[in-house]
């Protein structure tokens, strides 16, 4: 599996790409091209072209969540598919269509499902979903500890027309089953990044870790949740951390005490099971 990040806050030095507050990765896996997250504008395209990246072959869209910072590249997405025959799949919980806002803020995915549908291939799911032998849509995720508790961000309008507070059920994740272990990647993990690494363990039926990239939403975080995280992280040992997106300064140099973390952003490229 190969994997590009396209859209990050941050991009490596004298690397020459855009950087924005949102994430998008590009993901080659067994002659099949594949898309976790779209950015927030077309920053995706730009970055795409400038890597010599072709998006109209893109066989999976995959949406970790419903946050425009994850799904603003949409509206120029569809534009490309729009006219196509071969209309690629776009995956992800039913809930990450549900209208949001935050204040006076529409929050949600900037594009209705009727356009949508127009350009995509809509699949939603609360389940596990194998994309591939080894690719994995991971779904809802389960609560597996106490200390990663559920904080609503704004509110979310349900099928009866009502506005609740939002908990972000849709988050999810994807997973590549390695021949070293997993290797997790996560859009902001608002289901925990605990919680994430957890179920994909027991998803897989794998216990090793060799990579977990991605936002791990540790933004202005209390030491016990901060701590705690690091404990869980460190006894289930990956290879290798990729922190990026939602992951503040002082979480990452508090990782780094006792994890192996790495730079991430823009440009950034790797690679894992090549022949």
């Amino acid at each position: 599996m190969k994997l590009r990040i396209l859209v990050d806050n941050y991009t490596f030095i004298d690397e020459y790409y855009l950087g924005e507050p949102g994430l998008s990765f590009y993901i080659e896996e067994a002659g099949k091209n594949y898309l976790l997250d779209t950015g927030y504008s077309d920053v995706l395209l730009k970055n795409a072209a400038a890597m010599r990246i072709d998006l109209k072959q893109l066989d999976t869209i995959i949406l970790s969540h419903g946050h425009n910072d994850h799904t603003g590249g949409l509206r120029y997405l569809k534009m490309l598919y729009a006219d196509m025959i071969k209309k690629p799949q776009l995956l992800a919980h039913p809930q990450a269509f549900w209208q949001r806002r935050e204040g006076n803020l529409d929050i949600g995915i900037p594009v209705s499902m009727t356009e949508l549908q127009q350009s995509f291939q809509v699949k939603q799911s609360t389940k596990p979903v194998w994309l591939s032998p080894r690719l994995i849509y991971l779904g809802e995720i389960k609560q597996y500890n106490g200390f990663e508790e559920k904080i609503f961000i704004g509110k979310i309008k349900n099928p009866a027309g009502n506005w609740i507070e939002d908990y972000v059920i849709d988050d999810s994740a994807l997973i590549y089953c390695s021949n070293h272990g997993l290797v997790i990647m996560t859009g902001c993990s608002h289901a925990g990044i605990c919680n994430i690494t957890e179920m994909a363990r027991q998803v897989c039926g794998e216990s090793r870790i060799a990579a977990v990239i991605g936002g791990f939403h540790l933004l202005k975080t209390g030491k016990y949740q901060l701590q705690q995280t690091i404990n869980h992280l460190h006894k289930q040992f990956p290879k290798a951390i990729y922190a990026c997106h939602c992951t503040d300064l002082a979480a990452k140099m508090k990782l780094a005490e006792t994890l192996p973390i790495h730079e991430t952003g823009v440009g950034l490229s790797l690679e894992w099971d090549a022949v």
